[in-house]
């Protein structure tokens, strides 16, 4: 399947790139299975700029093979290569392998969507998308893992705790009763601590990707969230900007 090359955003986001290239001393390892060479070059540019390491590989087979031989911390996985699905590749790569795998397709119907997911993939990402959306998600699949259950996560120094996989967060240990919504919030900002996320892309990425809406409708989540966590500082606002989630020492 070919489609027309997606809009790519660059965004200047140094501390957002710092942070996601160093991982246990060493630089992030992502497995990109992407057919379309225009694609793959510019996603290839954007991760290696935010000091990441990108094998790209074009077909399924060769994506199998990649992931015995690369050992990537991550799979972003389109659906349209020319050999098989990559649904498919998906799910051969979950009979041998844990490593999180991002989906990144055109194809954004519900169907899809959801069989994607219960094939074994962590994350579906909709083309066109940005570099923002993109880092932030292989930030917060590397950042939580197959390997880590919640609790051994809760045994870290995180004092804020967001598993995505039971919908869950904690903070020291405790359950945090969140809404959907806000639960969508707070793992969004979560994600990147210290990164400044603007107003439009939080609600572009937590609400609707064509929201026009008011803008008080996240000041609410916010409000509730930062009373939930029982302080304003979890949640910081940058004045004609937007907000930040910082961890908060005890």
């Amino acid at each position: 399947m070919v489609w027309t090359y997606p809009r790519f955003i660059q965004f200047r986001s140094r501390g957002l790139g710092h942070q996601l290239g160093t991982r246990h001393n060493g630089v992030v390892k992502v497995l990109l299975v992407e057919d379309d060479s225009a694609i793959a070059g510019s996603v290839t540019t954007s991760l290696s700029n935010a000091g990441m390491t990108v094998h790209h590989c074009a077909t399924g087979a060769d994506a199998i093979a990649a992931v015995k031989e690369f050992s990537p911390e991550v799979i972003l996985m389109d659906l349209g290569l020319p050999d098989m699905d990559g649904l498919d590749v998906s799910k051969s790569i979950r009979e041998f392998s844990t490593v999180p795998i991002i989906i990144v397709s055109a194809r954004g119907d519900e169907l899809d969507r959801v069989l994607g997911l219960e094939l074994g993939a962590d994350d579906y990402v909709v083309k066109p998308f940005s570099q923002r959306e993109l880092l932030a998600r292989i930030r917060a699949v590397t950042r939580r893992g197959h390997d880590q259950s919640p609790q051994e996560q809760s045994g870290s120094s995180l004092r804020v705790v967001v598993d995505e996989r039971t919908h869950s967060a904690t903070l020291d240990g405790e359950e945090v009763g969140l809404t959907a919504k806000e639960f969508d919030l707070l793992a969004f900002l979560s994600s990147e601590p210290g990164v400044v996320f603007r107003r439009n892309d939080i609600l572009e990425h937590v609400w609707d990707t064509n929201w026009y809406g008011t803008t008080k409708t996240l000041d609410a989540h916010i409000a509730s969230i930062r009373k939930k966590l029982g302080s304003p500082d979890w949640i910081q606002s940058v004045r004609g900007v937007g907000f930040k989630f910082v961890e908060v020492p005890q």
